[in-house]
């Protein structure tokens, strides 16, 4: 269907919680990251989303794929799928979030439902491999 939304996203790990970040106006958290801009690989678009969302650097050696999870997206028309390319990376810096971002927030499995859809389907793939 025309329309899907295709994003690239950062898992991170700590304690048992995700990463999630809010943006300004909105109520769900969802994985940090965002859609690539024409031309760019996975990797190029996770480094450039996560280094303006959240104020670090991925290590693209340490960029590792996750899996892809496809959903109904929040706030789109029925039907208006997006599909979440999902990897896990090392960075350096000190999280901060910026742009749009209005908060950022280690949320458990128990508080996956303050995510969207599809963050919801990470939550779940992640605590079936008990990572969280």
């Amino acid at each position: 269907m025309e329309g899907n939304i295709d994003k690239i996203a950062w898992i991170r790990l700590r304690d048992g919680r995700m990463l999630n970040v809010r943006s300004k106006g909105k109520e769900l958290f969802y994985v940090p990251g965002g859609k690539r801009e024409p031309g760019e690989s996975d990797h190029e678009t996770l480094q450039r989303e996560i280094q303006e969302e959240l104020s670090v650097t991925v290590k693209p050696d340490s960029i590792k794929y996750f899996a892809t999870f496809e959903a109904q997206a929040d706030g789109k028309p029925e039907g208006v799928l997006v599909r979440m390319t999902c990897y896990f990376a090392e960075v350096e810096g000190e999280l901060q979030p910026a742009n749009e971002i209005e908060e950022a927030a280690w949320l458990s499995y128990a508080e996956r439902d303050r995510t969207s859809l599809v963050s919801r389907m990470i939550f779940d793939k992640l605590h079936e491999m008990n990572l969280l």
